[in-house]
């Protein structure tokens, strides 16, 4: 197992905790923690400070596409979900149905569901833009209430790029 390093961020909707190997992000969740405690050191690795950065930009509303790499640990069903996560667009959503057919299996959308429960790599990997069916959010592992910041925080921000 590769070495593990961590580095919190402090979003306006709680503290994150960031953790990552030499190369690649493999966790980025909501702590219930209300200060950061792993502060950049010097080993932190450059793949952990730009994390922090992009998400940094995230926040401030002037980044909406990540490139730090990350590394997706799960089953082939479950990298095939969070792959499909990351297509979806800034600011717009889709449903868990939406999911399942685009990896080809409509009638996964319970598994669906609860993979994108287990996604680790928030934001980045953007399980806040599933929604259910009828239009109404439904669960978010940094809780309904981040949920709603986040995707109204892209939604106010879509002015201020042009594409």
């Amino acid at each position: 197992m590769n070495q593990r390093y961590k580095l919190d961020y402090e979003s306006p909707i709680g503290v994150m905790e960031l953790i990552s190997t030499e190369d690649a992000v493999c966790s980025i969740t909501f702590s219930e923690r209300t200060k950061p405690l792993n502060l950049r050191k010097k080993d932190t690795p450059a793949v952990l400070t730009d994390c922090y950065k992009e998400l940094d930009e995230y926040f401030k509303g002037t980044r909406r596409k990540f490139s730090v790499p990350f590394l997706f640990e799960g089953t082939d069903f479950q990298k095939k979900v969070w792959t499909a996560l990351t297509k979806i667009p800034y600011a717009e959503t889709c449903s868990y149905k939406d999911i399942a057919a685009s990896i080809g299996n409509e009638k996964a959308v319970r598994a669906v569901g609860m993979t994108n429960g287990k996604n680790k790599i928030s934001i980045i990997v953007p399980c806040h833009r599933v929604i259910g069916a009828n239009g109404k959010l439904t669960g978010y592992a940094g809780g309904l209430w981040r949920k709603e910041w986040l995707l109204e925080h892209e939604r106010s921000g879509i002015h201020l790029f042009d594409e």
